[in-house]
């Protein structure tokens, strides 16, 4: 529901601000009535709402079926300082609250004990991220009240849902994940130069770094055992407003 309603302002926001966007007079600043593009402004502040994907990428050891991994839409909000470099670089820091949940589907062919539940072939990953990015903005030249980009850069995030401590694993129910985990992030997006704000919708691709598995206690562990390495990776679509 939540996604409903950030998608209806953001098109109402689009739908209201149209004449803007496709008029041929440029919006500048207007320092009297303090609106229009901040653009040359050293630092700039603002703020972002987004919709995010996980998945995970594994890697295993012997080749067995492959675990299935059910995504689900996800929650991201966040604030954003921007460092101008020059008219065509700005290097930014996000840092957001990211809400996701992923689900972990078995084959019983991992299972060498007769008597598999169904609760034994499933596990929920439950990640809430502190998620902070620095990224390099690369524009180019402004076309009217458009201004496409790309950007790129490292992020680290500490995932407060990892139970990374439990001492109980997978054989009492407990799928564990690191706390601490490193990204690398692409994306393109528009900026939108509107009279009272600037407003630019992005997607970025976001690919894990390290190993983010707490393996089971048990080497021979039928959930574990044969993951060799276990890496986020994820699509975002971000709405920001500065």
């Amino acid at each position: 529901m939540r996604h409903f309603f950030a998608l209806i302002s953001i098109l109402f926001i689009i739908e209201t601000s149209n004449a803007q966007l496709f008029r041929k007079e440029k919006v500048t600043y207007d320092a009297n009535q303090g609106r229009g593009t901040t653009d040359y402004n050293l630092l700039r502040w603002g703020y972002f709402l987004g919709i995010n994907n996980y998945d995970f990428n594994f890697d295993y050891n012997e080749d067995l079926r492959d675990i299935y991994v059910k995504r689900s839409p996800g929650f991201s909000v966040g604030l954003i300082g921007n460092l101008r470099i020059n008219n065509f670089m700005d290097l930014r820091l996000e840092p957001g609250l990211l809400i996701t949940t992923r689900e972990l589907y078995y084959s019983q062919s991992n299972f060498e004990e007769p008597t598999v539940t169904e609760t034994d072939l499933t596990r929920e990953v439950k990640s809430t991220y502190i998620h902070v990015p620095l990224l390099l903005k690369i524009s180019t030249k402004r076309v009217n009240n458009f201004k496409p980009f790309i950007v790129g850069g490292v992020s680290t995030a500490l995932n407060l849902s990892s139970n990374e401590t439990n001492p109980n694993d997978n054989a009492n129910g407990q799928f564990r994940t690191t706390k601490n985990n490193l990204f690398y992030e692409l994306g393109f997006g528009i900026d939108f130069y509107l009279y009272n704000f600037k407003f630019t919708p992005s997607i970025r691709g976001l690919f894990g770094i390290n190993d983010e598995l707490v393996r089971d206690e048990n080497p021979d562990s039928p959930w574990t055992s044969n993951i060799n390495s276990m890496q986020s990776r994820g699509v975002f679509v971000n709405f920001t407003f500065q």
